[in-house]
């Protein structure tokens, strides 16, 4: 986030996450609060689609720490919301298989998030997402839910994709393979992070086996030399 507001609470009380909701979840909400300082563009923005965005920080008992985004890139706020003002929420599994309004499919970012919902439902081997639990997330998992136009020309496709378990390198690398071949066809940049024990994880940074990789969590981004490592599942 470039701007974040003040929390609501007191520093000393951001302790945890509530479980029921994660990194990227995008929230539905009955209103915004009013926070001080808070750019301009904020209320016109939540008007026009009343959706939040799950991030990465800690919050206390009864909030969560969510983004707003605007219509430019550079419009991006951070604060928190109380959990009464949420009226639902979409992980972004559960846009993998929505589709964008006639008139916005041929946009580059859906036709590379199309061909991988084709490779899903053929199942062969280029099938690279078949095992996976993902979704995408960014400006395109943000138009599939509020069907405001969102998606550029020049957007790429951001996908999440749920990595409970160790992905082996070799893995990795197919999988950053195939999507690269769909990005390069579609003209654009596919950006896939792993979701993981120790928090959020570049594919292409585990696919490129360093010796540590940066994991996004919400006490704060660390370097790990294993994201699924014991010691890192409560981090």
């Amino acid at each position: 986030m470039q701007v974040c507001a003040p929390p609501p609470f007191a520093v000393d009380h951001a302790l945890s996450c509530d479980a029921r909701w994660q990194a990227h979840d995008l929230l539905r909400l009955h209103r915004l609060p009013q926070f001080d300082g808070e750019p301009a563009w904020v209320r016109g923005s939540f008007e026009r689609a009343p959706y939040v965005v799950v991030r990465r920080a800690l919050a206390a008992n009864g909030f969560v720490a969510i983004g707003l985004r605007g219509m430019e890139r550079s419009q991006r706020y951070g604060t928190w919301v109380h959990l009464g003002d949420i009226e639902t929420a979409l992980a972004p599994e559960a846009l993998a298989r929505r589709a964008p309004s006639a008139e916005r499919n041929a946009l580059p970012a859906f036709m590379a998030l199309a061909a991988l919902q084709r490779d899903v439902v053929v199942g062969d081997t280029a099938g690279a997402l078949k095992r996976f639990v993902w979704g995408p997330t960014g400006s395109t998992g943000f138009e599939l839910a509020t069907q405001v136009p969102t998606v550029t020309l020049s957007s790429d496709l951001d996908l999440l994709i749920r990595a409970p378990e160790k992905l082996s390198h070799d893995t990795a690398i197919l999988l950053l393979n195939h999507l690269q071949a769909i990005a390069q066809r579609a003209g654009i940049r596919v950006d896939a992070q792993l979701e993981t024990p120790a928090g959020g994880v570049a594919l292409a940074e585990w696919a490129a086996g360093k010796a540590r990789v940066m994991a996004r969590h919400a006490r704060s981004p660390q370097l790990v030399t294993d994201p699924w490592a014991p010691a890192h599942v409560d981090a």
